[in-house]
C-alpha cells in the first residue's frame, strides 16, 4: 500500500531515541494500569481539582478535598506523575494535560473487558469480545439492551464526533438543496434532526435495523420538525434488502466502517441500483490517512481495534484508497472529496458511473 498522507514522513522513518524507545515500551507494557489511574483521576474529579488550583495542591490536600484515604491520593498522584498526566513543583501537584473525557469513557465502559478476547477477535473475524455484554452477532444489534452506562458511553462517543462536523456537512450536502435525503444508518436521528432544522421543506427518511428505529423515534418525539422524519427498518446484511428509491441524496455518517470490505462493496452496489441519475452520495468518515495531525491518526487506528474485539470482528477506520476502491467496485464514482471537516472528517461524494 502506498501511503500518500499528511502523516507519510511520521511513518517512513525511525526518529525515537533509544531512551525514548525504552520508555514506550514500558508503557506499552504498563497500558492498562496507567489508563485505570488516569480514568479515576477523571472520574473522581482529581484532574479537575488540581485545574481549578492552578498553584497546585499537596497529597494531603487532594485526599482533604476528594475525601479519599491519604493512600490512595498517593497511588493516583504518583502514578500520574511517572504517565506524565501531572507536575510536581516545590512539593505541589499541577496538572499538565487535559483528558480525553469521551474516548476514556469509551475505552473504560464499551472496551476494556472485551479487549481480553482481541486475539480470539483476529483469529476468528468475530467480536469476541462483545460477549461480556451479551449474545449478539454485532454490536448494533444490541445497542437499545447494553447496560445504561456502556449504552452512554458508546453514544457519547459516537456523537462526540460527528457533531463536531454537522455544520458544515450540512452547508455540503444542502449546496444542492435536495428535497429528500435518506440517512443510512440514521441511528438516534441527530443528523436527520440537523437537516429538518436547517431546511423547512427536506424530508429525511432513517434507514436502520429496527431496533435503532425505535430509539430514534424515542429520541426525536415531540422535536420540532420531527414529522418531516420517516424510517425504514431493514436489515443491510439481508440479502434480501432492498434500499427505497426515489431520494434526491444519500447520506452515510461514520457507517460504513461498521463492515468489511466485501460488505461495504454489496451495500453501495444495492445502492447504486436505487439512486436516481442525478442522486448524490455523501459518505462523512475519518479517513485515518487524511488528518493534520498524528495524534488523530493514531486514535483512528487505536479505534479499528474496537470493531474487531466488540463491534463485529471485521471492520475498520478507512485508509482512503482503499475506500474509494469500494466505491468504484460498486458502480458509483468519486465525484469531489472534501477534508478537514469538525475533528478530521471527510465527505466523500459519489455519484452513479
Amino acid at each position: 500500500m502506498k501511503l500518500q498522507s499528511p502523516q507519510k514522513e511520521n511513518y517512513g522513518k525511525d526518529n525515537m531515541r533509544a531512551q525514548d524507545a525504552q520508555r514506550m515500551a514500558q508503557f506499552i507494557a504498563w497500558g492498562p494500569v496507567v489508563f485505570q489511574v488516569a480514568y479515576i483521576m477523571v472520574k473522581w474529579g482529581v484532574f479537575q481539582l488540581l485545574s481549578d488550583h492552578r498553584e497546585g495542591l499537596s497529597i494531603a490536600d487532594v485526599a482533604r478535598e476528594k475525601q479519599i484515604t491519604k493512600y490512595a491520593a498517593q497511588i493516583l498522584l504518583e502514578g500520574s506523575l511517572v504517565s506524565g498526566t501531572v507536575y510536581l513543583k516545590d512539593g505541589r501537584f499541577l496538572m499538565d494535560d487535559k483528558m480525553a473525557i469521551a474516548n476514556m469513557n469509551f475505552v473504560q465502559d464499551v472496551n476494556y473487558l472485551g479487549l481480553f478476547s482481541l486475539e480470539d477477535a483476529l483469529k476468528n473475524g468475530r467480536p469476541e469480545g462483545l460477549k461480556v455484554f451479551g449474545n449478539w452477532k454485532t454490536i448494533y444489534e444490541g445497542l437499545s439492551s447494553l447496560p445504561a452506562q456502556v449504552q452512554k458511553s458508546w453514544f457519547g462517543f459516537d456523537h462526540f464526533y460527528s457533531d463536531h462536523s454537522f455544520d458544515e456537512a450540512l452547508q455540503v450536502v444542502f449546496e444542492r438543496h435536495p428535497r429528500s435525503i435518506l440517512d443510512v444508518g440514521g441511528n438516534t436521528g441527530r443528523w436527520a434532526m440537523q437537516c429538518v432544522g436547517h431546511d423547512p421543506d427536506v424530508q429525511v427518511t432513517i434507514m436502520d435495523l429496527p431496533q435503532q428505529i425505535g430509539l430514534m423515534r424515542k429520541a426525536t418525539a415531540g422535536c420540532p420538525g420531527s414529522e418531516r422524519i420517516g424510517s425504514y427498518a431493514a436489515d443491510l446484511l439481508d440479502p434480501a434488502t432492498e434500499f427505497p428509491r426515489g431520494f434526491d441524496a444519500v447520506w452515510m455518517s461514520q457507517f460504513l466502517d461498521c463492515f468489511s470490505e466485501e460488505q461495504v462493496v454489496s451495500i453501495l452496489s444495492l445502492l447504486s441500483v436505487a439512486m436516481k441519475p442525478d442522486t448524490r452520495l455523501y459518505i462523512m468518515e475519518t479517513l485515518w490517512d487524511a488528518q493534520q495531525y498524528e495524534t488523530a491518526s493514531f486514535c483512528l487506528a487505536m479505534t479499528s481495534v474496537y470493531f474487531t474485539a466488540m463491534a463485529n470482528g471485521n471492520s475498520k477506520m478507512f485508509y482512503s484508497e482503499d475506500l474509494y476502491a469500494m466505491i468504484d467496485k460498486a458502480g458509483l464514482k468519486v465525484a469531489d472529496v472534501k477534508k478537514g471537516l469538525g475533528l478530521g472528517h471527510s465527505i466523500i461524494i459519489c455519484e452513479k458511473k
